[in-house]
């Protein structure tokens, strides 16, 4: 538009929020990826899979996938600066973006839940202090604590759920409105080292107890006829899958908050094996505390009820720490840790969604996180605060998790990497800017053996959830909150790539070539 006879150019694109360093990074990275999974899925999955055995499946499934996809989505959201909808639009065009939106949704319903459960620990670290669960965890859990009613939908609000939910939905938002150095930085170089002294002081504090090491045999003797079960080789590819943090976002826009010329490789290695040694020292913490529970009742470790999920944190645990010597400090250490472990991977994935909505839609920081997070939390409160809020969690995260997020990394590597051919192009990325070279074996990893692994485990999950249904909930409600999460993620995705950007998203400014020199860098990436 012309003024005085001089012609305005169009404004800069805003600078990109960035770490303060390779270290926050990493540490935030760490956060995201070490969650509520970690502790109370690890252990259970390692040991109905083979025991020690399952460490051969799982180290390969971390080489050959984890590792790789853990990359990919460093490339491609340091290599095309932009949130989850950004970047997949610079490297895929509008098929890409629905891609990427499609994974800020799985965020939005991951988020709505994941924040309940935080609440839930903080109530029962609090518990710890009287051990008011009793002598009846389960019941306590169920009934006086939640008050599960029979009817799948209810709107009867339980204050000892909705007070905690309010306060942690404004602690996360907080957080986030103080942005990515000053919030999500500076809370992960805290919450991090804190959790893992507090997990290794459980750790110590179980391996002291009489019949720790019947717990540590049951959980690593080896079951080596388990290695020739197929499922058993889909559930290490599926463990490290989801405890990752890949292919829904969140490491994607956390790579796009580093600076142009940061090593990708070194830290992705220190993620993942910071990430795996983690859930190695979660399943010694949780095992020797079993033992010690078995050796007391004079039963069998597989005669315990609940080794994984919220069976094993909020029902077996509570009757274990019942049982201990020092019950209180072992709850609260226990609980606490599940508080630092939830909310540090609950900021990484409303991280995604802040993102995308700023990035598309050219919106401050805090409008973004008081308004559409003040929305969520809204609905978070209403669903799972109510006495039929964990029938709902319960099969929201099944469907987010095991549905979404494996369709979500089918479609990435097929989009990015087989119609768009970006794999040497990433491949080279990476090569450029980090400590060692990604080639021709990181690129058949993520273009052929992880794509065709990471489908026969959503086949088999579609196949199990039409032919067998989930939890004995009706058909009616499985449509609706389980399949229907789903197609709220498609359509939604399908919408907000069709809204206009507020700025052209091909133009993201000059960009290092491979010999060292600065170019432009626009329409999607093409140099």
């Amino acid at each position: 538009m012309a003024e005085h006879g001089v012609i305005s150019e169009k404004p800069a694109a805003p600078a990109r929020e960035q770490w303060s360093g390779q270290v926050g990074f990493i540490f935030a990275a760490i956060g995201s990826a070490v969650g509520l999974g970690n502790i109370w899925r690890f252990p259970g999955v390692a040991y109905e899979n083979g025991g020690g055995a399952f460490l051969i499946p799982y180290l390969v499934a971390l080489l050959s996938a984890g590792i790789p996809i853990l990359l990919l989505d460093y490339a491609i959201g340091h290599r095309f600066r932009g949130s989850a909808p950004l970047a997949f639009r610079r490297a895929a065009g509008k098929a890409g973006e629905r891609i990427g939106w499609f994974q800020v949704m799985i965020c939005v319903f991951i988020a709505i839940y994941y924040t309940a459960v935080i609440a839930w620990a903080a109530s029962f670290f609090v518990f710890s202090f009287d051990l008011r669960w009793g002598e009846d965890p389960a019941g306590f859990f169920v009934g006086d604590y939640l008050q599960v009613a029979e009817a799948p939908i209810t709107f009867d609000f339980v204050p000892g759920v909705l007070i905690p939910l309010v306060v942690f939905w404004a602690l996360a938002l907080a957080i986030l409105a103080s942005g990515v150095a000053k919030g999500l930085e500076k809370c992960n170089v805290v919450f991090i080292p804190l959790l893992v002294l507090a997990f290794l002081a459980l750790v110590v504090g179980a391996l002291l107890l009489p019949g720790s090491l019947d717990g540590l045999n049951a959980l690593f003797t080896p079951d080596l006829a388990a290695l020739a079960n197929p499922s058993v080789w889909i559930a290490a590819y599926g463990q490290v899958f989801f405890s990752l943090s890949i292919a829904f976002g969140i490491m994607v826009t956390y790579s796009s908050y580093r600076r142009r010329r940061s090593n990708l490789s070194g830290p992705g290695l220190v993620v993942a094996f910071g990430n795996s040694s983690f859930e190695l020292l979660a399943g010694i913490g949780v095992f020797a505390t079993l033992g010690y529970f078995a050796h007391q009742q004079n039963i069998a470790i597989a005669d315990i009820e609940g080794l994984t999920g919220v069976g094993l944190a909020f029902m077996t645990f509570p009757a274990v720490v019942s049982a201990m010597p020092m019950s209180q400090l072992f709850g609260m250490l226990f609980f606490g840790c599940l508080v630092l472990a939830g909310l540090t991977s609950l900021l990484s994935i409303l991280e995604v969604v802040v993102s995308a909505v700023m990035d598309k839609f050219e919106l401050s920081r805090a409008q973004v996180v008081w308004g559409l997070g003040g929305a969520l939390a809204i609905v978070s409160i209403l669903l799972f605060s109510t006495t039929s809020g964990l029938t709902a969690l319960d099969t929201i995260d099944n469907w987010a998790n095991n549905v979404g997020i494996v369709a979500s990394a089918v479609l990435v590597c097929v989009v990015v990497l087989w119609v768009r051919r970006r794999g040497r192009e990433l491949s080279s990325h990476i090569s450029l800017i980090s400590t060692f070279r990604v080639g021709p074996v990181w690129r058949f990893l993520v273009t052929v053996l992880s794509p065709i692994v990471i489908t026969i485990m959503l086949v088999q999950v579609v196949i199990a959830l039409v032919t067998d249904g989930y939890g004995g909930y009706p058909a009616w409600y499985l449509l609706v909150f389980g399949w229907g999460s789903v197609a709220v993620m498609v359509v939604v995705a399908f919408v907000l790539t069709g809204v206009p950007w507020r700025r052209d998203p091909d133009d993201f400014g000059a960009w290092p070539d491979h010999a060292g020199n600065v170019r432009e860098t626009t329409r999607g990436g093409r140099r």
